[in-house]
């Protein structure tokens, strides 16, 4: 009974933070870690202390997998350089930095376990930048870049975690981590995307909502536990799954799939995410008591997290230099590409096409010339300077991973409490700081996302060229192999795929008006949705204004099923 109305009350909780959060103009993120810690001191609070495999098994899959369905993966590919340099490059010289200075500070700490701690420490974490990151009206590069990093850099910090706690045994040797953590990336990648391809194949054909949608939730633990048991990372297993899922289920799945997986994600995401922050405030009172019965007092350890949090965003702020440097250097590269590329599809379009061969292999080529110019269109556009720089660096907040990996450290290790408090104020600092301060950062320096009436511009720039090409589908005269059509239907199926008009209004029997304008309409809407399946191959408009033509044809597809459902 305790567990359940501990359940309810922090359900409420959640909703009632969430809610009022906007007025008080700070992130409901920031206020349920408040509120956690300030009940974990309340005289008579339950002693809470969850096992961390819940979090690392329980929790970060679903997080991660809910995350990383929704990130394009055009927008991933383009950013593999600086994702990979955040999230692996920047965990090691993180993990490498912190854990030395811990060696020093702590006398019978060796090496290999002050690694492990720099391990846990080390990688922002999703669930922060998903709740915090998006909100502040970033560019779509920039968010890109902390999203792609935020899942990809757990996998990194816990192959690391695993190899030092190893290590402390004398088990493992510098070139043992570095295959094991080859082994973990190559196979992990290898899971995920037969787990990806395999459950689309499945979920594609059971014709059911509900159905698809529940066997949506158990995608993250099919990925994570086969690649877990193969001693791969798990959570990079989940995020390429992830990944593969929502590049195909704009081809894979109907229409009410994808809108019954977006609502019933994103609660569960909510509930998820905003959860764990309350988690990690109400375990703050359990922790100080630990190390309040040790040698080493809360004040020395909270000081030595507070000294950690500086150490790592000093270290962030470093790799910046360098990492803006080669983007920057990649974009003056891409302008010199972008002239080639304008001339080769120019001779091209000069070649004459002899026969259906030549016609098919030069349409080939201009798909592939016109993706790579759009590569180039949105590297120059989208320019990384040293303000983006600043608030990459700055966005560096700890969370879940930090929390749940700290509290996996041996047993026997020495300073074991202290250590997990040293790696609790790191996250709490760096939530609270930095978390806290990072939209008033973003607006001082000035960075905003495309303008609403750019994004507005680009969205019915890409509605008008999908619409064109479905309106090319309805004959002026009749469906194929029947009566010639109403005109008036006609002009309706036309002015609803340029205005998105109201619902429908006509009704009647199967093969009267309602009849034919649903299935000219539906012919209009696939032809629609081939059209912007091939402009999301391109990569020529936003990925925004991609998901959103996407999420409009959805809801007149899903309109148009149940309305013909009731005749």
């Amino acid at each position: 009974m305790e567990y359940a109305l501990g359940a309810v009350a922090a359900l409420v909780t959640i909703v009632l933070v969430a809610r009022f959060a906007p007025k008080l103009g700070v992130a409901a993120p920031l206020i349920l870690i408040v509120v956690g810690t300030l009940f974990s001191f309340v005289p008579f609070a339950p002693s809470i202390e969850v096992d961390p495999e819940w979090i690392l098994v329980g929790v970060l899959p679903p997080l991660l997998y809910s995350a990383a369905v929704n990130v394009p993966l055009m927008d991933f590919r383009r950013n593999l350089k600086a994702i990979t340099g955040l999230s692996v490059v920047l965990v090691i010289l993180s993990t490498a930095v912190s854990g030395y200075l811990l060696y020093l500070i702590f006398p019978d700490l060796n090496l290999a376990a002050a690694f492990a701690l720099g391990a846990v420490i080390s990688p922002p974490d999703a669930v922060a930048a998903t709740s915090i990151g998006k909100r502040v009206g970033l560019p779509g590069r920039l968010v890109t870049m902390l999203e792609g990093e935020s899942l990809v850099n757990d996998a990194s910090a816990l192959v690391l975690l695993r190899s030092a706690i190893a290590a402390t045994a004398g088990a493992v040797s510098f070139w043992g981590v570095v295959g094991d953590f080859l082994f973990a990336v190559v196979v992990a990648i290898g899971v995920g995307i037969v787990i990806g391809f395999a459950t689309v194949a499945v979920r594609s054909h059971l014709d059911n909502p509900v159905l698809t949608t529940s066997i949506s939730f158990a995608v993250p633990f099919i990925a994570y536990l086969p690649a877990e048991e193969l001693g791969a990372s798990g959570v990079l297993s989940v995020v390429v799954a992830g990944l593969v899922t929502g590049h195909r289920s704009a081809t894979r799945f109907t229409a009410q799939d994808r809108i019954s997986e977006r609502l019933n994600w994103r609660t569960v995401q909510f509930i998820l995410e905003n959860g764990v922050f309350l988690l990690i405030g109400t375990e703050v009172a359990t922790l100080v008591a630990e190390v309040e019965n040790d040698d080493l007092g809360v004040g020395s350890a909270v000081l030595i997290g507070l000294l950690m949090t500086v150490v790592l965003i000093v270290v962030r702020f470093a790799f910046m230099v360098p990492l803006i440097g080669i983007l920057r250097r990649d974009a003056r590269r891409a302008r010199v590409r972008g002239v080639y590329l304008d001339q080769a599809l120019d001779r091209l379009r000069d070649v004459p096409a002899q026969d259906a061969r030549t016609r098919e292999r030069a349409s080939r080529i201009g798909r592939m010339l016109a993706r790579r110019r759009a590569d180039v269109d949105s590297l120059t556009a989208e320019g990384l300077g040293w303000r983006g720089g600043v608030v990459l660096g700055w966005a560096g907040m700890r969370g879940v991973v930090t929390l749940a990996a700290a509290q996996t450290l041996p047993r026997d290790l020495p300073y074991r409490p202290q250590l997990i408090l040293v790696a609790v104020t790191v996250a709490i600092a760096t939530l609270l700081l930095q978390g806290g301060t990072l939209p008033a950062l973003v607006s001082r320096l000035g960075i905003t996302g495309a303008s609403a009436e750019r994004e507005r511009a680009d969205l019915a720039a890409l509605l008008d060229e999908i619409s064109s090409t479905g309106l090319a589908t309805v004959s002026d005269t009749a469906l194929e192999g029947e009566e010639p059509v109403d005109p008036a239907i006609l002009e309706r199926v036309r002015s609803e795929s340029v205005l998105r008009a109201a619902a429908v209004r006509d009704t009647g029997e199967d093969g009267g008006p309602h009849d034919v304008y649903v299935r000219l309409r539906r012919r209009v809407i696939e032809a629609e949705r081939a059209a912007l399946i091939e402009a999301r191959s391109l990569g020529v408009h936003r990925s925004r204004s991609l998901t959103d033509a996407e999420h409009l044809l959805d809801q007149e597809e899903a309109r148009l099923f149940r309305r013909d459902s009731r005749h």
